[in-house]
């Protein structure tokens, strides 16, 4: 080194001992001595830029300088940490030199002390002397009896690394130009030695940069299962295929404690190449030291004499399928103890204490995630259940007082709706008879969904509303080519309708060229499409619907005889809204609040007065025109109380010298009128009774209630 401590190059370093060399002697020997030694230098120079290890320059010390310096070995001691100590780190003897192995430790005392708080060389004359000081070499003193050694100190201007103690053969004894020599060298082990130690550091940091990135990945993979699961299963599988990733682990299992008590039970047990055995033990009883361990959320690793004390049945099954290792974590939040995930190997000692620090920090994460899915499932169920209940309720509210989604409580209605209960378990035909916009679709949906084919489809065709030309293709379907335009092959209503439901609606409508073949439709349940001579077979309930007199047009030769009586099985006639005014105000509170729904308005009331007109209204367009003439008040109405503007209202008196604007009033004219009709009886066929749809006893009971005498029907 220079007088600035720094080290000077190999090839500077030959210098003083060449320089020292001619000094000595001028003589051709001294410059042969001095060419082998500098030559020496060359050759180690030349092995450390080949391979700059500590190991390569060792063992190439002996044969690299063998023309020059006859060496029996050299050992290089590392000072350790506590600066006290030194061990042997690298060496490179002869065969028969004391087999001291790596990793021996000697105390910094005597010669070594020496040399390196000096920074000098020390001659030992004989080394086993000096051996003897230490306990660790005392027993190798006697082979190197008679050796001399010179130790010299490793370092550079950064730091103390340790000494190089070099040992010559029996009888030859070290010349200041060996001494020389060797410093130099040992310059060089220090050199490389300084990289060996930078490049093992950056090494170390490298891997250990690459450890928390696997280990940040993996927190990453797992936050994002929590975020992404909210099933308890699927978090807890994806995080298993995670895990084992990570760790290389042969099982990750899932247990949780089952409520109010200290048994776990196994949710997911992750264990691909498993003979199957823990399958059996799907939960453990845990003991009160183990309960205690949960709820104080210790994170343990288990070695296989831990396993074996775990209870018999999981012990023996662990031992069974080759687990000698454990890491458990608990799975807990601030309301208790969940569970506990577990990682095992099959190799002994597979986890340590990162490895287990690792594992709580997932078990953290996932307790959130589980406490999270645990209440999506409680929510779930709760959903379902208030779901159920509110099935329920309204099934008990239709079941009262309405009639699958028709709104209304009249005795007409109710007579009409007992009708439609009896019919509709049956696959009987119905005819629905009554004015436009009375609710006959709405009543034919209500029979069949009372009837059997309620899970299959109801299907429905306005018989007016499409060209007459079009009806049978609608009905029957048709082929491709069929006719002009049928570009592609086209299913009728009626196999749409198989199994299930058809509802023509004004059927008065239909064509006398097509009645003949709607009849044969019906009454063989089998047609053909246009364009195909393929007989199709179906099974279809028909209902119809019409306004229209059929019985009338039949005189006239507008309707078919035949298909009137086919389509007239279980003839229904639906009360038009004038002959049921005591449903007007249940229909008028249902249409405010569905339509002040919809356009997010809040009415709450209808004036008295506007709803007496309503109810005094004839509404020749029944309920259709009563609700959208409800709509065109919601529109216009700007406060909480609906706007009816009575201009648009014509009041139409009730029949009758004892008219009244009352319901009950409406309901006991309702009822003269009816007696009246059927000449003052009140059961049997045509009478009022009949008429009304209700029955005897009913009807007696309401006039004794509304109190109508026989003089105010009789016609004598």
């Amino acid at each position: 080194m220079n007088s600035s401590g720094r080290h000077i190059p190999l090839w500077f370093s030959v210098e003083p001992v060449g320089a020292t060399l001619m000094h000595m002697s001028e003589d051709n020997e001294g410059l042969a001595h001095a060419s082998s030694r500098y030559r020496a230098l060359l050759d180690v120079s030349a092995a450390l830029v080949e391979q700059p290890t500590v190991r390569a320059v060792l063992h190439s010390l002996r044969e690299v300088l063998s023309s020059s310096v006859r060496l029996h070995g050299a050992d290089l001691y590392l000072l350790d940490t506590s600066r006290d100590t030194l061990h042997l780190l690298e060496f490179d003897r002869a065969a028969d030199a004391p087999a001291i192995r790596i990793g021996t430790k000697i105390s910094r005392i005597g010669a070594a002390a020496q040399a390196l708080d000096q920074k000098e060389p020390v001659f030992l004359p004989d080394v086993s002397r000096e051996m003897l000081k230490h306990p660790e070499l005392a027993p190798f003193a006697a082979q190197s009896a008679g050796r001399s050694t010179y130790i010299f100190p490793v370092f550079t201007a950064q730091q103390n690394y340790g000494l190089l103690a070099v040992t010559k053969e029996r009888g030859q004894e070290f010349v200041r130009e060996d001494v020389e020599l060797l410093r130099s060298l040992t310059s060089h082990v220090a050199i490389a030695l300084e990289c060996a130690m930078a490049r093992d550091s950056a090494e170390q940091y490298q891997r250990e940069l690459a450890t928390e990135r696997d280990r940040l990945r993996l927190l990453l993979e797992i936050n994002n299962h929590v975020v992404s699961k909210l099933d308890m299963e699927d978090l807890f599988r994806a995080a298993s295929a995670s895990i084992r990733s990570y760790f290389g682990n042969h099982l990750t299992g899932f247990w949780l404690l089952e409520k109010d008590s200290n048994r776990l039970q196994s949710v997911v047990l992750d264990f691909p190449d498993r003979k199957g055995l823990l399958a059996d033990v799907g939960s453990t009883n845990l003991t009160e030291t183990e309960c205690q361990k949960l709820r104080a959320r210790r994170s343990d690793l288990l070695s296989a004499d831990d396993i074996e004390k775990l209870p018999t049945p999981l012990a023996d099954n662990l031992r069974a399928e080759s687990i000698t290792s454990l890491a458990v974590a608990p799975l807990a939040t601030g309301s208790g103890p969940l569970g506990l995930l577990a990682i095992g190997s099959r190799k002994a000692d597979a986890f340590g204490q990162e490895d287990l620090d690792l594992l709580t920090q997932i078990s953290i994460q996932i307790s959130l995630a589980l406490d999270n899915a645990l209440a999506y499932g409680r929510l779930n169920a709760s959903a379902a259940r208030l779901e159920d209940e509110r099935l329920y309720l309204e099934s008990e509210i239709r079941a009262e007082h309405n009639f699958e989604d028709i709104v209304g409580k009249s005795v007409v209605l109710r007579g009409v709706l007992e009708q439609i209960a009896i019919v509709a378990p049956t696959s009987s035909t119905v005819l629905l008879h009554g004015e436009t916009g009375t609710g006959k679709e709405l009543l034919a949906r209500a029979i069949h969904n009372r009837s059997p084919r309620r899970e299959r489809t109801f299907v429905r065709l306005n018989c007016a509303a499409i060209p007459s030309g079009l009806v049978e293709s609608e009905l029957f379907g048709h082929e491709k080519g069929a006719f002009t335009g049928a570009l592609m092959q086209k299913r009728g209503r009626f196999e749409l309708a198989d199994r299930g439901t058809l509802f023509l609606d004004e059927i008065g409508d239909i064509s006398l060229e097509l009645q003949p073949k709607l009849l044969r439709a019906l009454q063989e349940q089998e047609f053909e499409r246009l364009g195909s001579a393929k007989t199709i077979r179906v099974d279809v309930r028909l209902i119809a619907a019409t306004h229209r007199d059929l019985q009338s047009m039949i005189r006239n030769n507008q309707f078919r005889e035949d298909l009137f009586y086919r389509l007239n099985v279980c003839p229904i006639e639906i009360p038009p809204l004038r002959e049921r005014r005591e449903d007007i105000p249940l229909l008028v509170h249902y249409f405010v609040l569905r339509l002040s729904r919809q356009m997010q308005k809040r009415i709450k009331s209808v004036p008295k007065q506007a709803m007496e007109a309503l109810v005094n209204h004839d509404w020749p367009g029944n309920i259709r025109e009563l609700e959208n003439f409800i709509e065109r008040c919601v529109i216009f109405t700007q406060g909480d109380e609906l706007k009816v503007p009575d201009n648009q209202l014509k009041k139409t008196p009730i029949r009758g010298a004892a008219a009244s604007s009352t319901f009950e009033h409406a309901e006991r004219q309702v009822i003269i009128d009816a007696l009246k009709a059927a000449s003052g009886r009140i059961s049997g066929k045509a009478g009022a009774a009949e008429r009304l749809g209700l029955k005897r006893t009913t009807l007696q009971n309401k006039m004794r209630k509304l109190n109508i005498g026989r003089a105010e029907y009789s016609s004598t």
